[in-house]
């Protein structure tokens, strides 16, 4: 595939990779000066927007561009799935250099797509221009319940913390693509998780429409990092228990623990669950892979305790680009 030369041909190519979408509400999509979205009656609408950075999310010698393309809608999605809703709908601002509009586009787009139909989430439009380091923008437009939609504000003492999957897996996977030198390793679940992450959306649209969660969010920048956003935004504080941690299967302890609280990229859901709805949601989710982990409490810290019972105030250690010394 060659490489294009003006930008009119650049965006009927990323055109000719998607369909328009059927049977969604969104009535005008790519090719006009903007696109035309109307939600479903009985529904809020939910907005969400995301960089994904060459350099800072993903390195271009090492990850495979159909990750790339994959990753950044998902990453995405997954703010719509911890407010309990559906992503309907993308924009995609996309920065690249000439040299990348062969090849190398034609799988970006071919790794989005396959992330648009898994998700039911159409391409509506966006912008395009060249730069010489990658830079990606993904606005998502979804809709949840009038009503339903869960906030991080609203967990309070006594509260139980639960979370889903396995943390830790997606910085595993990072750890081993490194190692690997971009060499994509088959059936490794750590790697798979980091290339090509799966946002829990039918597990946080369930969540909000049975009201069942109090607090809800999804865990990109590490538990320790996010769990603080969300006791902030709450006015609380908690206890996790080290050993009911779901960290990646198969390593030491000391380091899945480490893992599990300050790897990001996981986007798993961070929720609580007041006491008295807990057995509505253990009686419904028989088979489903969430995780008790702690409890909200009313003293606003943040404590780990130990195997021993010693607890330990939890400093936030994952993901923060402003961060001097961030991983």
């Amino acid at each position: 595939m060659n490489g294009f030369h003006d930008e009119d041909a650049l965006v009927k190519e990323i055109a000719r990779h998607f369909l328009p979408g059927r049977g969604r509400k969104l009535r005008l999509g790519i090719g006009d000066d903007a696109a035309l979205w109307k939600p479903h009656p009985g529904f809020e609408t939910v907005l969400t927007s995301d960089w994904f950075l060459e350099g800072s999310h993903f390195l271009r010698e090492t990850h495979p561009a159909d990750s790339v393309g994959w990753k950044c809608l998902a990453r995405a999605a997954s703010d719509i799935a911890a407010m309990g809703g559906t992503p309907r709908c993308f924009l995609l601002n996309l920065a690249l250099p000439s040299t990348h509009t062969g090849r190398w586009l034609d799988e970006f787009l071919g790794g989005l797509r396959r992330a648009s139909k898994f998700l039911g989430c159409s391409l509506a439009g966006g912008d395009t221009t060249r730069q010489n380091r990658i830079l990606i923008n993904v606005t998502v437009v979804g809709e949840v319940v009038e009503g339903r939609a869960v906030l991080r504000s609203g967990a309070r003492p006594d509260d139980l913390l639960f979370v889903s999957g396995r943390l830790g897996e997606a910085e595993l996977g990072l750890q081993e693509l490194r190692r690997s030198r971009g060499k994509v390793i088959a059936n490794n679940a750590a790697l798979r998780k980091h290339l090509y992450p799966k946002p829990q959306i039918r597990l946080g649209r369930w969540l909000a429409e049975n009201r069942l969660a109090s607090a809800m969010m999804d865990i990109s920048d590490g538990l320790s990092t996010d769990l603080a956003r969300m006791c902030e935004a709450s006015g609380v504080g908690a206890v996790i228990a080290e050993g009911c941690l779901p960290g990646p299967k198969g390593l030491p302890a000391a380091k899945g623990t480490r893992l599990a609280l300050h790897g990001g990229d996981d986007y798993e859901l961070l929720f609580t669950v007041p006491k008295s709805r807990i057995r509505k949601l253990k009686r419904s989710l028989r088979n489903s892979p969430i995780e008790y982990v702690g409890v909200i409490t009313k003293k606003r810290k943040i404590l780990l305790v130990k195997g021993a019972g010693v607890a330990e105030e939890l400093v936030p250690g994952g993901w923060d680009p402003f961060r001097q010394k961030s991983r």
